[in-house]
């Protein structure tokens, strides 16, 4: 057996979308590109975050503790002993990786100029245009 005829036809699927012809798809808008304010915005929420569970940190970790470093001895909270050990670790990678950039941008400036004892290239002279070109040489036989 077949199926009736009078049965209800999807309307064909036009440009991808399901629907009658004259619903068509809506022009998205234009995609807003990313700018440096934005990134700053964005830097500045995700410090002010870690800066809040710093401060929690410390708060919470108030117990005193005896520090000796290189004959000076303090007594700090725990919180703050452990928070400037890191700021400490921080600053000494820093160190190194300061001097190393430092040096590529001495290498790099000194590969960008001539060395003193080699003359800086001539400019090529300029060629003579079609009607003041000299002639060849012609070939003297003799």
């Amino acid at each position: 057996m077949t199926a009736p005829r009078d049965r209800h036809v999807p309307a064909s699927t036009i440009n991808g979308n399901d629907g009658p012809a004259d619903a068509r798809p809506k022009p998205r808008p234009p995609a807003v590109r990313r700018s440096r304010i934005g990134d700053l915005w964005i830097v500045a929420v995700v410090f002010a975050v870690v800066l809040l569970l710093l401060l929690i940190f410390v708060l919470q970790n108030g117990q005193r503790a005896e520090v000796t470093f290189l004959g000076a001895h303090a007594a700090l909270p725990t919180g703050v002993a452990l928070l400037l050990a890191a700021v400490i670790g921080v600053l000494l990678v820093a160190l190194p990786g300061t001097a190393r950039i430092l040096q590529l941008r001495m290498r790099s400036r000194r590969s960008a100029r001539p060395p003193a004892d080699r003359p800086l290239p001539a400019a090529p002279a300029p060629q003579p245009s079609g009607a003041n070109q000299p002639s060849p040489p012609s070939l003297q036989e003799g």
